[in-house]
Protein backbone atom coordinates (compact mmCIF):
# COMPACT_ATOMS: atom_id res chain seq x y z
CA UNK A 1 0.00 0.00 0.00
CA UNK A 2 2.89 2.26 1.18
CA UNK A 3 4.12 1.59 -2.64
CA UNK A 4 1.40 2.64 -4.15
CA UNK A 5 0.94 5.89 -2.21
CA UNK A 6 4.61 6.58 -3.40
CA UNK A 7 4.05 5.71 -7.10
CA UNK A 8 1.08 8.27 -7.13
CA UNK A 9 2.80 10.72 -5.46
CA UNK A 10 5.53 10.46 -7.53
CA UNK A 11 3.31 10.55 -10.55
CA UNK A 12 1.90 13.81 -9.63
CA UNK A 13 4.74 15.26 -9.02
CA UNK A 14 6.15 14.73 -12.21
CA UNK A 15 2.42 15.81 -13.90
CA UNK A 16 2.83 18.96 -12.47
CA UNK A 17 6.35 19.69 -13.02
CA UNK A 18 6.28 18.81 -17.01
CA UNK A 19 2.66 19.64 -17.49
CA UNK A 20 1.35 21.91 -15.04
CA UNK A 21 -1.65 19.83 -14.54
CA UNK A 22 -2.69 21.36 -11.23
CA UNK A 23 -2.01 24.67 -11.38
CA UNK A 24 -6.58 24.29 -11.56
CA UNK A 25 -6.17 22.35 -8.11
CA UNK A 26 -3.85 25.33 -6.67
CA UNK A 27 -6.22 27.79 -7.63
CA UNK A 28 -9.54 26.46 -6.20
CA UNK A 29 -7.55 25.70 -2.87
CA UNK A 30 -6.28 28.89 -2.80
CA UNK A 31 -9.52 29.90 -2.68
CA UNK A 32 -11.06 27.77 -0.46
CA UNK A 33 -8.47 28.49 2.26
CA UNK A 34 -8.16 32.20 1.93
CA UNK A 35 -10.52 33.02 4.57
CA UNK A 36 -9.02 30.48 7.15
CA UNK A 37 -5.25 31.78 6.53
CA UNK A 38 -7.08 35.31 6.99
CA UNK A 39 -8.74 34.34 10.08
CA UNK A 40 -5.01 32.73 11.29
CA UNK A 41 -3.42 36.48 10.73
CA UNK A 42 -5.98 38.09 12.47
CA UNK A 43 -4.53 38.03 16.03
CA UNK A 44 -1.23 38.84 15.09
CA UNK A 45 -2.05 41.45 13.23
CA UNK A 46 -4.41 42.93 16.08
CA UNK A 47 -1.98 42.37 18.29
CA UNK A 48 0.96 44.56 15.73
CA UNK A 49 -2.16 46.93 14.81
CA UNK A 50 -2.17 47.63 19.35
CA UNK A 51 1.08 48.19 19.34
CA UNK A 52 1.26 50.36 17.05
CA UNK A 53 -1.29 52.37 18.22
CA UNK A 54 -0.11 52.90 21.59
CA UNK A 55 3.52 54.25 20.72
CA UNK A 56 4.35 57.37 22.62
CA UNK A 57 3.62 60.37 21.34
CA UNK A 58 6.55 61.89 22.27
CA UNK A 59 8.19 59.44 20.17
CA UNK A 60 6.15 60.65 17.14
CA UNK A 61 6.61 64.04 17.82
CA UNK A 62 10.01 63.40 17.35
CA UNK A 63 10.06 61.56 14.13
CA UNK A 64 7.97 64.17 12.85
CA UNK A 65 10.13 67.33 13.66
CA UNK A 66 13.22 65.30 12.55
CA UNK A 67 11.67 64.72 9.48
CA UNK A 68 10.57 68.42 9.03
CA UNK A 69 14.40 69.06 9.27
CA UNK A 70 15.57 66.52 6.87
CA UNK A 71 13.10 68.02 4.51
CA UNK A 72 14.49 71.47 4.99
CA UNK A 73 17.52 69.90 4.52
CA UNK A 74 17.57 68.38 1.07
CA UNK A 75 14.78 70.58 -0.39
CA UNK A 76 17.84 73.06 -2.37
CA UNK A 77 18.80 69.31 -3.13
CA UNK A 78 15.05 68.21 -4.48
CA UNK A 79 14.69 71.99 -6.65
CA UNK A 80 18.10 70.98 -8.22
CA UNK A 81 16.95 67.85 -9.60
CA UNK A 82 13.38 68.91 -10.52
CA UNK A 83 15.37 71.08 -12.79
CA UNK A 84 18.22 69.29 -14.06
CA UNK A 85 15.15 66.62 -14.86
CA UNK A 86 13.50 69.25 -16.51
CA UNK A 87 16.89 70.53 -18.90
CA UNK A 88 17.49 66.60 -19.75
CA UNK A 89 13.69 66.46 -20.76
CA UNK A 90 14.12 68.96 -22.43
CA UNK A 91 17.64 68.32 -24.34
CA UNK A 92 15.86 64.95 -25.15
CA UNK A 93 13.32 66.55 -27.35
CA UNK A 94 16.13 68.36 -29.21
CA UNK A 95 17.97 65.59 -29.59
CA UNK A 96 14.77 63.32 -30.56
CA UNK A 97 15.90 60.88 -28.15
CA UNK A 98 13.41 58.74 -26.86
CA UNK A 99 11.88 59.18 -23.54
CA UNK A 100 12.21 56.88 -20.53
CA UNK A 101 9.45 54.89 -19.66
CA UNK A 102 7.48 55.84 -16.71
CA UNK A 103 7.21 53.30 -14.12
CA UNK A 104 4.03 52.26 -12.36
CA UNK A 105 2.48 49.88 -10.35
CA UNK A 106 1.07 49.26 -6.89
CA UNK A 107 1.67 49.01 -3.32
CA UNK A 108 1.08 45.33 -1.64
CA UNK A 109 1.72 43.92 2.14
CA UNK A 110 3.70 40.78 2.37
CA UNK A 111 1.42 37.90 4.55
CA UNK A 112 3.78 35.20 4.88
CA UNK A 113 6.63 33.43 3.82
CA UNK A 114 6.26 30.33 1.39
CA UNK A 115 6.06 27.18 3.14
CA UNK A 116 9.03 25.37 1.23
CA UNK A 117 12.02 25.88 3.39
CA UNK A 118 14.36 25.30 0.04
CA UNK A 119 12.94 28.51 -1.27
CA UNK A 120 13.07 32.65 -1.09
CA UNK A 121 9.24 33.18 -1.74
CA UNK A 122 6.84 35.14 0.12
CA UNK A 123 3.37 36.13 -0.41
CA UNK A 124 1.72 39.01 -0.56
CA UNK A 125 -1.98 40.66 -0.53
CA UNK A 126 -2.35 41.21 -4.22
CA UNK A 127 -3.49 38.78 -7.27
CA UNK A 128 -5.33 38.13 -10.18
CA UNK A 129 -8.60 40.26 -8.56
CA UNK A 130 -5.62 43.52 -9.22
CA UNK A 131 -4.47 42.89 -12.20
CA UNK A 132 -1.49 40.83 -10.89
CA UNK A 133 0.29 38.65 -13.36
CA UNK A 134 3.19 36.17 -13.52
CA UNK A 135 6.61 37.58 -14.33
CA UNK A 136 6.33 41.60 -13.22
CA UNK A 137 9.13 43.01 -11.05
CA UNK A 138 8.63 43.80 -7.41
CA UNK A 139 10.76 46.79 -5.77
CA UNK A 140 10.80 48.40 -2.64
CA UNK A 141 12.41 51.52 -1.61
CA UNK A 142 15.99 50.36 -2.19
CA UNK A 143 15.92 48.04 -5.28
CA UNK A 144 14.62 45.15 -6.60
CA UNK A 145 13.35 42.51 -4.46
CA UNK A 146 12.02 40.01 -6.84
CA UNK A 147 9.58 38.87 -9.19
CA UNK A 148 5.65 37.57 -9.29
CA UNK A 149 6.18 33.94 -10.51
CA UNK A 150 2.94 32.65 -9.61
CA UNK A 151 -1.02 34.02 -9.00
CA UNK A 152 -3.94 32.89 -7.20
CA UNK A 153 -7.31 34.81 -7.08
CA UNK A 154 -6.41 36.68 -3.70
CA UNK A 155 -2.77 36.82 -3.22
CA UNK A 156 0.66 35.94 -5.34
CA UNK A 157 3.85 34.16 -4.58
CA UNK A 158 6.55 36.33 -5.41
CA UNK A 159 10.23 34.91 -5.77
CA UNK A 160 13.24 36.88 -4.11
CA UNK A 161 16.17 37.65 -5.77
CA UNK A 162 18.61 35.56 -3.33
CA UNK A 163 16.43 32.59 -4.78
CA UNK A 164 18.68 29.54 -6.37
CA UNK A 165 16.26 29.60 -9.09
CA UNK A 166 16.45 33.27 -10.00
CA UNK A 167 18.68 35.19 -12.58
CA UNK A 168 18.39 38.90 -13.48
CA UNK A 169 20.98 40.63 -16.57
CA UNK A 170 22.33 43.65 -14.41
CA UNK A 171 25.16 46.08 -15.13
CA UNK A 172 27.89 47.70 -12.98
CA UNK A 173 27.81 51.12 -12.46
CA UNK A 174 31.30 52.00 -12.62
CA UNK A 175 32.33 50.78 -15.89
CA UNK A 176 29.34 49.77 -17.36
CA UNK A 177 30.04 46.08 -17.30
CA UNK A 178 27.19 43.45 -18.05
CA UNK A 179 26.40 40.30 -16.95
CA UNK A 180 23.98 38.15 -15.00
CA UNK A 181 23.50 37.44 -11.20
CA UNK A 182 22.03 34.78 -9.81
CA UNK A 183 20.80 33.73 -6.03
CA UNK A 184 22.62 31.41 -4.07
CA UNK A 185 19.90 30.51 -1.78
CA UNK A 186 21.19 31.52 1.24
CA UNK A 187 20.68 35.35 1.33
CA UNK A 188 23.29 35.92 -1.41
CA UNK A 189 24.01 36.52 -4.88
CA UNK A 190 26.95 35.03 -7.28
CA UNK A 191 27.59 37.57 -10.39
CA UNK A 192 28.72 34.88 -12.98
CA UNK A 193 30.41 34.76 -16.22
CA UNK A 194 32.54 37.67 -15.55
CA UNK A 195 36.45 36.91 -16.54
CA UNK A 196 39.13 36.30 -13.96
CA UNK A 197 40.67 39.92 -15.00
CA UNK A 198 37.57 41.24 -15.46
CA UNK A 199 37.54 44.79 -13.87
CA UNK A 200 35.03 44.42 -10.74
CA UNK A 201 35.86 45.55 -7.20
CA UNK A 202 34.60 45.37 -3.94
CA UNK A 203 31.63 47.87 -3.54
CA UNK A 204 30.50 48.23 -6.93
CA UNK A 205 26.73 48.95 -7.32
CA UNK A 206 24.97 46.44 -9.62
CA UNK A 207 21.81 47.84 -11.55
CA UNK A 208 19.36 46.36 -13.93
CA UNK A 209 20.51 46.45 -17.45
CA UNK A 210 17.03 45.95 -19.19
CA UNK A 211 18.03 43.18 -21.16
CA UNK A 212 15.41 40.64 -20.46
CA UNK A 213 12.68 43.02 -21.30
CA UNK A 214 11.20 42.85 -17.81
CA UNK A 215 12.50 44.54 -15.72
CA UNK A 216 13.29 48.49 -16.14
CA UNK A 217 17.41 49.65 -16.36
CA UNK A 218 18.92 51.63 -13.86
CA UNK A 219 17.11 49.65 -10.52
CA UNK A 220 19.49 48.83 -8.07
CA UNK A 221 20.11 44.84 -7.86
CA UNK A 222 23.08 44.29 -5.32
CA UNK A 223 26.70 44.97 -4.08
CA UNK A 224 29.89 43.17 -4.48
CA UNK A 225 30.68 41.94 -1.20
CA UNK A 226 34.04 39.98 -2.12
CA UNK A 227 35.78 38.71 -5.46
CA UNK A 228 37.90 35.84 -5.65
CA UNK A 229 40.64 35.66 -8.80
CA UNK A 230 41.69 32.00 -9.02
CA UNK A 231 44.46 31.56 -12.15
CA UNK A 232 42.78 27.70 -12.67
CA UNK A 233 39.55 28.78 -13.77
CA UNK A 234 38.50 31.34 -16.40
CA UNK A 235 35.52 33.00 -14.70
CA UNK A 236 35.69 34.83 -11.21
CA UNK A 237 33.98 34.15 -8.02
CA UNK A 238 32.17 37.32 -6.99
CA UNK A 239 29.62 37.46 -4.35
CA UNK A 240 27.22 40.34 -3.75
CA UNK A 241 24.51 41.12 -1.58
CA UNK A 242 21.22 42.32 -2.45
CA UNK A 243 20.76 46.51 -1.57
CA UNK A 244 17.33 46.18 -1.24
CA UNK A 245 15.49 44.66 2.00
CA UNK A 246 14.73 41.59 0.49
CA UNK A 247 13.45 39.47 4.18
CA UNK A 248 13.13 42.98 6.45
CA UNK A 249 9.99 44.98 5.14
CA UNK A 250 6.65 44.05 4.95
CA UNK A 251 5.94 46.52 1.99
CA UNK A 252 6.29 46.29 -1.40
CA UNK A 253 5.42 47.61 -4.64
CA UNK A 254 4.34 45.49 -7.87
CA UNK A 255 5.74 47.47 -10.89
CA UNK A 256 3.35 47.24 -13.57
CA UNK A 257 4.49 45.38 -17.21
CA UNK A 258 6.65 46.74 -19.09
CA UNK A 259 5.79 48.75 -22.32
CA UNK A 260 6.57 46.82 -25.25
CA UNK A 261 8.81 48.46 -28.02
CA UNK A 262 6.86 50.09 -30.88
CA UNK A 263 6.80 47.20 -33.83
CA UNK A 264 9.57 48.94 -36.81
CA UNK A 265 7.70 49.89 -40.11
CA UNK A 266 8.15 47.60 -43.07
CA UNK A 267 10.35 48.27 -45.55
CA UNK A 268 8.36 49.85 -48.81
CA UNK A 269 7.56 47.25 -51.21
CA UNK A 270 8.37 47.31 -55.03
CA UNK A 271 5.41 48.61 -56.94
CA UNK A 272 3.28 45.77 -59.05
CA UNK A 273 3.86 46.72 -62.79
CA UNK A 274 6.65 49.39 -62.79
CA UNK A 275 8.40 49.41 -66.11
CA UNK A 276 11.61 47.46 -66.21
CA UNK A 277 14.76 48.94 -67.44
CA UNK A 278 15.78 48.30 -71.25
CA UNK A 279 18.79 46.88 -72.17
CA UNK A 280 20.58 47.91 -75.05
CA UNK A 281 22.52 45.21 -76.50
CA UNK A 282 25.12 46.72 -78.47
CA UNK A 283 25.44 45.25 -82.31
CA UNK A 284 29.05 44.36 -83.40
CA UNK A 285 29.84 46.29 -86.49
CA UNK A 286 31.60 44.48 -89.21
CA UNK A 287 34.39 45.67 -90.42
CA UNK A 288 34.10 47.71 -93.53
CA UNK A 289 36.30 45.84 -96.52
CA UNK A 290 38.44 47.89 -98.91
CA UNK A 291 37.65 47.52 -102.44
Amino acid sequence: MLSLYVAISLSLLVLDTKFHYLDLFRQVLAVVTHPLQQLSHAPARGFDQAGEYFQSVATLQDENQRLKHAKLENAPTTLRLQQLESENARLRRLLAVKERQAVGGQVAQILYTARDPFTRRVVVDKGQQDKIVSGLPVVDDAGIVGQVTRVYPFVSEVTLITDKDQAIPVQIVRNGLRSVVFGLGNGQLELRFMPANADVQKDDLLVTSGLDGIFLPGFPVARVLAVERDTAYSFARIICVPVAGVENFGEVMVLAAREAPPPRPEPAQAVEGAPEEKVVKSKKKRPVRNR
